[in-house]
This record gives structure tokens, sequence and C-alpha cells, in this order.
């Protein structure tokens, strides 16, 4: 029995759930083959744990895949990660999430206050970074941050130990909407889209893009448009091209069951999914979409 590990995220987040449905279409359908989804700090330790060899498929936001690749920001000491590209899953939107009562309504709100940016060792804590750069701010100086997770993030802002948190993720994401329905309490989700041109400046043009959090999602007043960037599910390059090609076929022919364990795997395409990964593609899975006549080489 062959066993494989997928590094997720935390428990209140989309690549947990999102995880432990690829682990069970993998170990029903692959002959041979146990897969295993873990609890992470997400995309910066899923890369580090990829070449370690401690998992075989991380999920991970695109801007971290890069830095990975390239050995920069968090992976300059660590080294290059080469990682290969199964699919592009689905957008993640930045939240940043407050309580009616801080006065905070704009990224400037938050100087001077206590802001916390996700998981040391997560994809989040890069992008909060870089958008309150982008927004004018130095992360170091003028916020005081906390380096939590989501779940950790919503309790703390509930308890006044916070006046805002940055949590990055799918539709709807479990912590955010504990904190909208939570009894007593006014959340609000801020725009982050402004920050954008800024860091497309930095970062070139295709990283992150605007996306509509729908006010539904949340029960929130109204629509919030944020900072997008594209999750990716890669593996390592030794991976074999039968079980990358395997991987990659269930991601499509399961996308049902996966839909039915968390619903933002309805965003995954054919279409979508060859479009925006900073690194090349596994040659197992550009089978696949070969096959299916979806890869644009």
């Amino acid at each position: 029995m062959k066993r494989i590990s997928i590094a997720t995220g935390g428990t209140g987040g989309v690549y947990y759930p999102y995880g432990g449905g690829i682990a069970k279409i993998i170990s029903e359908n692959i002959a041979g083959v146990e897969a295993t989804a873990e609890a992470t700090a997400a995309s910066v330790d899923n890369l580090k744990f990829l070449r370690d060899g401690r998992s075989d498929i991380a999920f991970s936001m695109a801007d971290t895949v890069e830095d990975a690749a390239l050995a920069r920001g968090p992976f300059t000491e660590f080294g290059k990660v080469p990682s290969r590209t199964l699919a592009v899953l689905y957008s993640n939107y930045l939240h940043l999430a407050t309580v009616a009562n801080t006065g905070i309504s704009t990224i400037a709100d938050l100087k001077g206050k206590v802001v916390s940016t996700g998981a040391p060792g997560s994809g989040t804590e890069i992008l909060a970074f870089r958008t309150l750069e982008a927004s004018g701010l130095d992360p170091k100086s003028d916020v005081t941050t906390q380096a939590l997770g989501a779940s950790q993030s919503v309790d703390a802002l509930k308890d006044g130990k916070v006046h805002a948190f940055f949590f990055t993720g799918g539709l709807p994401t479990a912590a955010v909407l504990d904190l909208t329905h939570s009894p007593g309490i006014t959340a609000k989700l801020i725009a982050s889209d402004a920050a954008i041109p800024k860091m497309r400046e930095k970062y070139g043009e295709s990283m992150y893009y605007p996306v509509v959090i729908p006010k539904a999602v949340y029960s929130l007043s109204e629509d919030v448009t944020v900072v997008g960037v594209a999750n990716l599910l890669v593996v390592s390059e030794s991976m074999t091209d039968e079980l990358a090609y395997n991987i990659t076929r269930l991601l499509f022919e399961k996308q049902a069951e996966l839909i039915a364990i968390h619903p933002q795997a309805r965003d995954l395409s054919l279409a979508t999914a060859v479009v925006g990964s900073p690194v090349p593609f596994h040659p197992g899975a550009i089978r696949y979409y070969t096959e299916k006549n979806a890869w644009r080489p």
C-alpha cells in the first residue's frame, strides 16, 4: 500500500475539508494508494513539507508557489521548492474582518490597531503584508500584528484582543461564517481592491485580481470587492506520471462528491484549471488535459 499525504491548512478554512475530500476519492478509486489529509499552517509550510518529502500533494496560493520556486520571501533561507501543478482549483478571497465598534472601515483605518495577519507559515501572512504595504502601511511599525490562524483570529476578535484580522480563503470560510453568525456581534468585511494596482506593479499583472464576496455568503449588508489570488493543487516533480494523471482525472470525474464535501469544488473547470499557474504543470496532468482538449500550451 502506497501512502500519500495531502498538506492542507487549518481546520477553519477551505483547504482542510477540500483536501479531506480529495484524500477520500484517491483512497477509494486508485488501487494500492491510501491518501490522508493533514491539517497544517497552509501554503508556506505545505511547500516546505513537499520538498522535504513529508507531503506528496499540497494546497497553496499561487503567489506562495512562485516565491517557493524562486527561493524568495519566506523561502530565501529554505531554498527553492520545485513543485508541479495538477490544477488551478479556485480563487482565494482576502477576508479582512472586523466588528462594528472598532471604527474600521478601510485598510488605512488599521493604523495603530492590533491586527491578526494569519498563522506563521501561511499564505495569508504573505498576502496580508503585501496588501498593507500596497495600502501605504508598514506592517512592522504602523500596526501591531498577531500571528493567528482563522479560528483563533475569530476568537481573539470576539474577545477584543485584536481589532481586525486577515484570512485568505474560499467561500464560505467556516471561521468567518462563525463570526458573522455570532449573536450580538455585527461583523464587517473591509474592501481591499484599491491595493491591487500597486501589488501588480510589484508582483506582476496576473498574480492578483479583484474578486467580489457576495453579501449573501456571510449575510452582509453589501457586496465587498477584495484581493483575489489563485489556489493551486501542486505535487513534487518526482511524482509518477501515472499517479499525477489519475489524481487529476479524479478531481473531475468525482467532482460531485467533492462538491458535497465543500461547495468551493464547484469552481473547478477544465477551462480554468489550466490557467494561472506560475510553475509548470506535471506531465501526468498535461496528459489528462490534452485528452480532454483543454490543454493550452
